[in-house]
């Protein structure tokens, strides 16, 4: 009997661009990369934070480059992927968030938000996906959407729509480009304690909310995001494309 042999999650030889690289989930996911031995682009608009992660990565023995870039100036980050080696990874984690009650929705705020999290991620998608295309290579593509993808939330109407909408063009994408032997999924965090979500956590009542809702009794960790993401960027998951994997402690369960 001939036993089967588990495939790798090592990266050796991928070339792996990360959005959103500078702080939270992004950067957790360039750590994860990096360290399964893949050369990790770490891309963001802040270049400095970019340049001190660099330093911090480069000094783990990790191969590391950087990109400035800025998903929502899409003519811009177009040119930017076309003048260099396609990736075989994608790992989108840039996004934004102005939370509001739905009918105080202001249009400023409704752009802003769909710039980034709906075009941006549509874009930068796809401009990936063009050049993996054009050398005739496979890829995994990996947009980081969130629970809020699946359900609704008081005060989330806009970043609700704009991840439901990702979730749609991501099974799209994934059906027309299967045949290129490219995957494009997303992984769907529940609150994860970040600097940017500090805020939340320190309101008693949404801290209450949020803890009634996780199923495991505990928020979220970038950490927790790392395993997922390095899932589905290697072979482990070969066969896994237009779906969302839930890193939501059970939210959605319900």
């Amino acid at each position: 009997m001939q036993l089967p042999q588990a495939p790798s999650f090592k990266l050796t030889g991928k070339r792996a661009l990360v959005v959103g690289a500078s702080s939270g989930i992004g950067l957790a996911c360039a750590v994860a990369l990096a360290e399964a031995g893949g050369h990790v682009t770490i891309a963001a608009r802040r270049l400095e934070q970019l340049s001190q992660l660099k330093a911090q990565m480069q000094a783990k023995g990790w191969q590391v480059s950087v990109l400035q870039l800025d998903v929502a100036n899409i003519e811009q980050t177009q040119e930017q992927l076309l003048s260099v080696e396609p990736f075989d990874i994608l790992v989108n984690s840039a996004g934004l968030a102005k939370h509001t009650a739905s009918l105080e929705t202001k249009v400023a705020d409704f752009d802003d938000v769909m710039a980034v999290n709906l075009r941006g991620a549509y874009f930068l998608t796809q401009s990936v996906a063009k050049r993996l295309i054009s050398a005739g290579k496979g890829g995994s593509l990996i947009n980081i959407s969130s629970q809020m993808a699946k359900v609704g939330g008081i005060e989330r109407a806009v970043y609700c729509a704009s991840k439901h909408a990702v979730e749609g063009f991501t099974k799209a994408m994934a059906i027309e480009w299967g045949m290129h032997k490219i995957r494009v999924n997303t992984v769907c965090p529940t609150f994860i304690l970040t600097e940017l979500t500090q805020s939340t956590f320190d309101d008693p009542a949404k801290k209450a909310w949020i803890e009634d809702k996780i199923k495991l009794d505990r928020v979220g960790e970038v950490q927790d995001i790392m395993g997922a993401v390095l899932y589905l960027a290697s072979d482990a998951s070969a066969l896994v494309t237009g779906t969302a994997m839930m890193v939501d402690g059970g939210w959605t369960a319900e």
